[in-house]
């Protein structure tokens, strides 16, 4: 038995040697996935041949590596090597964008030559250096080496990242001037590996990146598939578990977004830990340079009168009281206010003179293209950057949008109805440009009876209104929901006037809808038939409980004599969310969990990482008329 074990060892020696396998000491620090990734293999590559190390992995303990499946050929490399020095005497209006692009170098290579410009503002007059730089192309060989991919149609981050077996985080770190979002065409460095160890990227699967702190169990309440149905798609999970980063293949049929239930909203400020004085800018558009300031009467009408600098200043407030009732509870606070005129050239200067890498968030630009400009900015020092007052046109993957998304607020009205055990019909009506909306609605309620507005017989066009006819022997004993999809206030006036007319003793009618615009705020409609009619809609905010005793609405009354706006309280909202987040984790990202919902005076926040970026709040209100008052429906 002896001699045929020496044997084994031998031909195993030998086997070793011929495949050119290598050995590895583990050092401290070390885990068997930064070892695969140093040697471009996988874990389960190096259980295969170290089956104990699972159990018994530890310093100094030699690991037979597998020959990587990485191809060895030369690579062109280019790079940059530091030649001199230009001076430059600074011009009026000259910025360190137009000196970068002027010279074809970077505003960070400019800073790197002229120390002062990390805490100085460029000035007229200054006496600087651009460095000038050549270009060298060489060939090398690595072991560990890279190649060119080009992305094709229909192919986001997590699709290459999955393709080529690495995290999310890994394809951005090979790639620091990757888009945002991937264009075919675009050329990325991804690891080397030969075409036929490439995955296949199936079109039938999404692909999604599973998050820090995240297990089987919140994998399960997103996806609905269990441990098992995820290893059967992903066989690694079996070798390997659940790590952050890892890039999971699920049905194209599974929507991450928006399967949570049954969430408790946390108390935070039990949960208090980091107590480091947080860092913020609030980026909002005050226009000063359109205010004379030395004119009182000027200044009022303004006020008064212009819309945009009256939220502007009502958010503002909100802020500036979040940060009073943050340090009541020992979070000390650094707020620096920048004014973007709500224009995007403004944004860019406001970007080049300041730096933003030790902030830990951002608020703002409400203005859709700074807001892009700032986010797409901040997003290579991982800077968080809150949508506080608009949806952003691209969520990065440091964007917080605070506002949900419309399907979100479509599919919270549903699972409303849904739930409510006593309805006895659903009636759908709807104009004829909400048709989609209104099948949609069919599928969700086949039972449901449809209606559509009138064409006009000449023209074909919608003539937003229903013959009463056609309602006729509708409504029976009981409870009936009404949809009522539409952007018209004249067809929204005739439907809830028509239904309104047939609320008994025996029959309830409940109106709702998935969209509450301001169709349903025109001047010509009745509000009394909306509270009759008990009129539900999803909504981002709820009205405060003026019943309750509330220290923000009675600080604000004590401090300005009135009711605080919606604005202030959203200001106030968005940014004591933002800091006691702060405070009880090490930074926003770790802090904002789908498993943590806040509630605070008109607003709840619950995030949720994109499949396809940041974070969205999925946190929605379902409100209704009670007695003309708006209150939340349960």
């Amino acid at each position: 038995m002896k001699n045929l074990l020496s044997v084994l060892l031998i031909i195993a020696a030998l086997n070793l040697g011929a495949q050119n396998y290598v050995e590895h000491k583990v050092k401290e620090g070390e885990t068997i996935e930064s070892i695969a990734k140093k040697y471009l293999v996988t874990p389960f590559d190096i259980f295969a041949l170290n089956p104990d190390a699972k159990s018994n992995f530890q310093i100094n303990r030699v690991l037979i590596i597998p020959n990587s499946r990485i191809k060895n050929e030369p690579i062109v490399e280019e790079s940059r090597e530091l030649i001199g020095y230009k001076n430059h005497k600074v011009k009026r209006k000259e910025t360190l964008f137009g000196l970068s692009q002027k010279y074809g170098v970077s505003e960070e290579d400019i800073k790197k030559a002229n120390r002062f410009l990390y805490s100085e503002n460029l000035k007229k007059g200054n006496r600087i250096r651009i460095p000038r730089f050549k270009t060298i192309i060489s060939k090398q060989t690595y072991r560990n080496t890279l190649k060119k991919y080009a992305v094709q149609p229909k192919e986001g981050k997590w699709r290459v990242a999955y393709k080529f077996g690495i995290t999310v985080a890994e394809l951005e770190a090979l790639n620091p001037n990757m888009n945002p979002v991937l264009q075919p065409g675009d050329e990325l460095n991804v690891p080397n590996v030969k075409d036929d160890e490439e995955r296949i990227i199936e079109t039938a699967y999404n692909y999604y990146e599973v998050l820090p702190k995240e297990g089987f169990y919140r994998l399960k309440v997103k996806t609905g598939l269990t441990q098992e149905e995820l290893e059967e798609l992903n066989p690694e999970l079996k070798e390997s578990g659940l790590k952050a980063g890892m890039v999971l293949k699920i049905p194209a049929t599974i929507d991450t977004e928006a399967n949570l239930s049954g969430v408790e909203t946390v108390e935070l400020t039990s949960k208090l830990k980091n107590f480091e004085t947080k860092k913020l800018a609030l980026m909002l558009p005050y226009r000063l340079n359109r205010i004379d300031i030395d004119s009182m009467a000027e200044v009022k009408s303004m006020i008064k009168n212009n819309r945009l600098l009256s939220i502007v200043l009502d958010f503002h407030v909100g802020v500036t009281m979040a940060l009073d009732s943050a340090k009541r509870l020992g979070i000390s606070s650094d707020l620096k206010v920048l004014d973007t005129e709500y224009r995007a050239a403004r944004t860019r200067e406001l970007l080049e003179d300041n730096d933003f890498s030790n902030y830990d968030a951002v608020i703002g630009p409400m203005e859709e293209k700074s807001f892009d400009r700032v986010a797409s900015a901040l997003k290579r020092d991982n800077i968080p950057v809150i949508a506080a007052l608009n949806k952003p046109k691209e969520v990065y993957s440091n964007v917080f949008q605070t506002i949900p998304e419309d399907k979100l607020l479509r599919k919270a009205m549903i699972e409303f109805v849904k739930k409510d055990s006593l309805k006895s019909k659903v009636i759908i009506i709807a104009d004829q440009s909400h048709r989609a909306i209104s099948n949609q609605l069919k599928n969700e309620f086949p039972g449901a009876t449809q209606f559509f507005s009138e064409r006009n017989k000449k023209t074909g066009n919608d003539d937003f209104f229903l013959y009463p006819v056609r309602l006729e022997n509708t409504f029976s004993k009981g409870k009936t929901v009404v949809f009522l999809e539409t952007n018209n206030d004249t067809f929204v006036s005739s439907v809830a006037s028509m239904v309104n007319g047939y609320v008994s003793e025996d029959i309830e009618i409940v109106l709702v809808t998935c969209n509450k615009n301001k169709a349903f705020e025109g001047k010509d409609i009745d509000n009394n038939y909306l509270s009759n009619l008990k009129f539900h809609y999803p909504s981002t905010h709820r009205s405060y409980d003026e019943t309750k005793n509330s220290s923000f609405v009675r600080a604000y009354k004590r401090e300005y004599g009135v009711s605080p706006s919606k604005y202030v309280a959203r200001g106030f909202d968005i940014t004591l969310d933002v800091l006691l987040r702060l405070a009880s984790e090490e930074n926003l990202y770790e802090a904002s969990a789908d498993v943590i919902e806040t509630e605070y005076i008109e607003n709840k926040f619950r995030y949720n990482k994109s499949l396809f970026g940041g974070y969205i709040n999925e946190a929605v209100y379902i409100v209704k008329y009670d007695n003309l008052r708006i209150v939340e429906a349960n």
